[in-house]
Parts: C-alpha cells; sequence; structure tokens
C-alpha cells in the first residue's frame, strides 16, 4: 500500500513537475515539467535549461583557492556584539532553521524522487546553442530606436513535407507584427504561436501574453475596469545589493523607487495574490513589511523559503 502510494506521487510529479514532500510544509519543484505543462506543440529543452546547472565549475574554483591561498593570512578579529537588526536577523534565521531541516529531511527519504534527479545529468546532451549569440532585451529596449522594433507573431502554421524528402517548409495562414517594447503582445489563441524578432525566434504559449517596458511605464497596465485586473501577480524587483553592483549583470533601484508600484490598482476587484522576492537583508526585510506593503494597500499572509 505504501508502496502503491510513492508510485502514485512520483506519476504525479513527472506529469505535474510538483512532489508534494512527506512530513514537512515543503515542496520540491521540477521548473521544466512545469513550463512544459503551458505548452501545445513545443517543449522545454532539459539540456539546454539545466545546462546552466550542471556546468563544470571546478576550473573556477581551483583559481578561487590558488588565489585564496597566497593572501596574506589575517588575524581573527574578535566577534562583537551584535545590534538590533544583527539581532533580529539572527532570530529570524533560528525559527526557520527547524522548518528548513525537517524539509531536508524528508527530501532525503524520498528515495524515488532522487533517483530520478540523479538522472537529469546523465541524460544532458551538450548544447550546442551559443550564450553569446542570445540579444538582450534590456539593452536592446534602452537604445534610440526601442519604439521601431516589431515582433512578428505567425498564426496557424502548416508543416508542409519537401518532394526531395528534405526538411519541411513551414506556412503561416496570418503573421501580425506589433511593437515589441510598451506594448501588450497577446497570443489569444488556444496554441503555441511562433514569434519573430531580430532573427530570434520565440514561443508564446496558449492564451498568454506580455508587456514589456520600464518601469516608468507600468501605469499602462492598469486596466479600464477592475474586474479586469490581475488575481496573481509576482513582483521580483532589481533591490540593491552588493553583489549585484559588484558583478554589474543588472541595474538596481533604490528600495523606495518600489513605493509608487501601483500594484493595488492593477488588482482585481475580488482581491489578488501577490508574491514578492525579497533577499534576507534584515533592513529590506523590514522596508517591504513596515513600509512597501501598506504602501500597496497588501497584507502579509505568508513567507516561503526556496
Amino acid at each position: 500500500m505504501e508502496d502503491s502510494k510513492t508510485s502514485d506521487k512520483l506519476s504525479e510529479f513527472l506529469e505535474s513537475g510538483v512532489y508534494r514532500l512527506e512530513d514537512s510544509n515543503a515542496v520540491f519543484i521540477d521548473p521544466v515539467r512545469v513550463l512544459n505543462r503551458s505548452y501545445t506543440r513545443f517543449r522545454v529543452s532539459p539540456s539546454a535549461y539545466y545546462s546552466r546547472s550542471f556546468d563544470s565549475k571546478h576550473a573556477g574554483q581551483e583559481a578561487r583557492v590558488s588565489s585564496n591561498f597566497r593572501k596574506r593570512k589575517r588575524k581573527e578579529k574578535k566577534p562583537q556584539p551584535l545590534n538590533d537588526r544583527e539581532r533580529a536577523a539572527d532570530q529570524r534565521h533560528q525559527e526557520v532553521r527547524p522548518f528548513l531541516l525537517k524539509a531536508h529531511e524528508s527530501l532525503v527519504r524520498a528515495t524515488e524522487l532522487l533517483e530520478v534527479v540523479s538522472n537529469l545529468k546523465g541524460n544532458l546532451c551538450p548544447s550546442t546553442s551559443s550564450p553569446g549569440a542570445e540579444q538582450s532585451l534590456v539593452e536592446l529596449g534602452r537604445v534610440w530606436q526601442a519604439p521601431l522594433y516589431e515582433i512578428t507573431l505567425n498564426f496557424h502554421p502548416n508543416d508542409n513535407a519537401r518532394e526531395d524528402g528534405g526538411a519541411p517548409t513551414i506556412q503561416y495562414d496570418e503573421q501580425r507584427a506589433f511593437p515589441v517594447f510598451n506594448n501588450l503582445v497577446v497570443n489569444e489563441t488556444s496554441e503555441d504561436v511562433e514569434a519573430e524578432l531580430l532573427n530570434s525566434r520565440y514561443i508564446l504559449p496558449p492564451e498568454s501574453s506580455f508587456y514589456m517596458s520600464d518601469l516608468g511605464q507600468i501605469h499602462n497596465l492598469i486596466p479600464a475596469e477592475s474586474d479586469c485586473g490581475f488575481n496573481l501577480i509576482v513582483i521580483d524587483p532589481p533591490w540593491e545589493n552588493g553583489s549585484a553592483r559588484q558583478k554589474q549583470r543588472y541595474s538596481t533601484l533604490p528600495n523606495r523607487y518600489f513605493l509608487s508600484l501601483p500594484v493595488k490598482q492593477i488588482c482585481h476587484t475580488d482581491g489578488a495574490l501577490v508574491a514578492l522576492w525579497v533577499t534576507n537583508r534584515e533592513k529590506l526585510r523590514g522596508f517591504v513589511e513596515k513600509e512597501l506593503f501598506p504602501a500597496w494597500g497588501v497584507k502579509y499572509v505568508a513567507t516561503f523559503f526556496w
């Protein structure tokens, strides 16, 4: 009976991408399987997705170890008493520690799941795509030509096999071009739609849309009628942090900039679930709880750790 229950959970995971761990309020998520639930004709490639996590890092680690070895040894500093903010952060960590340990123990006991996950790396094929060839849409949106760029949506594809046995040619019943920036691009069909932008191809899932702009244009998302608002809003702000500043991977914004986001105005009349990503910095947590949520008209419900 227990084996049957475990197999049912694994079958559900293989279909949904979500595995609920026993005896803990935690889940394991396979993003590739979750994403593929949204597509009809296309699939996210595991080899392309997971290669970001499984690429060898030994060379960089060895160089870092060698560099650290040459550094002059410093005297260990005497531990200083924690200030109020540090004590609050430590208290948060101590409160969540038992939950994280229990979740880890549940994951270790999920042997069927671990067997499936361990096979991911072995099943990967080297990716033939070149990361350097990817178009940076952030950089593209900053140039003066940005308002002129268009994305072409190709609807209702028909695959026609060639008589000489070569690769089939793809014809489309209809093509529509839209401004790609500061404009709502929508796929209203029940099928995946292929899109083209500057010789790059993208896939839009069925009944999906996107609006790409800087935060200065976000007020354009406020619906004319509140019953057309959003039920789920996921926000991943470019918080200021030392790592992003040093690596210069993306631009950050001061925390107070986000107070003006019209979260309440874009929510549905019946309400919405707002998910906000934050770091572990106690200063940021305090800002979110004491200033940001009240400014947005949002009530705190729960914290998720990943």
